[in-house]
């Protein structure tokens, strides 16, 4: 075995941000980490290497996207992999709900029968398939993180929002870059406006970028 193969990571220690992010929901929180840090590379969740910024990079990064979520919505997580960002903004919006839509059946199967019975999140639901097989003009919003290009991803995404609804995409630095590319869409998926906003801006020393596209 090389030294390099024997390297550990360790989970990153709890950000004092997680309490201010997760209030009273913060227990849920770190059992979700917990779970993720337990699983995630045995089933190909998540890398060994993400571990040591797995609350900053990834689940903080996330649920501050909940800010875009009105309750009574219904939210889709299109290629969710190991529940980003879907499970936090679903731990801090309980009275939203939330489908995982996730191909894979190993990490379909343990958002279904690990994370959500263990975590008591009544609010999701997991459905095994590709965003093209979910139904049609069925959710108010639509997120994906590390998915695809903006491009291909509207093509994914839009067909399964309400008129009016809203398209919420994590992306990073290129964001602009990518709503130009993007904008040939516009007529031909029925897309209002596209917009960068951020998430987290008072919580977060990085807050989460989005590219927020509202639906005709």
């Amino acid at each position: 075995m090389s030294e390099n193969s024997a390297e550990v990571f360790h989970l990153e220690k709890e950000p004092s941000e997680a309490a201010k992010v997760f209030g009273d929901r913060l227990p849920l929180a770190r059992k979700y980490a917990e779970l993720l840090a337990r699983d995630g590379d045995l089933l190909g969740l998540i890398g060994p290497r993400e571990l040591p910024k797995l609350w900053s990079r990834h689940i903080l990064n996330s649920a501050v996207v909940a800010e875009y979520v009105v309750d009574g919505q219904t939210v889709a997580d299109v290629g969710s992999g190991a529940g980003l960002p879907g499970i936090p903004m679903a731990i801090l919006k309980p009275n939203a709900n939330f489908v995982l839509i996730e191909p894979m059946e190993r990490r379909s199967k343990w958002l279904a029968e690990t994370v959500v019975p263990e975590l008591g999140l009544s609010n999701v639901k997991v459905l095994r398939g590709r965003a093209e097989e979910a139904p049609l003009a069925n959710y108010d919003v639509a997120t994906a993180r590390a998915v695809s290009a903006l491009p291909k991803l509207l093509r994914m995404l839009a067909p399964l929002v309400v008129p009016g609804g809203t398209i919420l995409a994590l992306k990073g630095s290129k964001a602009a870059d990518e709503i130009a590319e993007s904008k040939p869409l516009l007529k031909k998926l029925k897309l209002a406006s596209f917009e960068i906003v951020t998430a987290g801006d008072n919580l977060l020393t990085e807050p989460t970028t989005i590219v927020r596209v509202t639906l005709l």
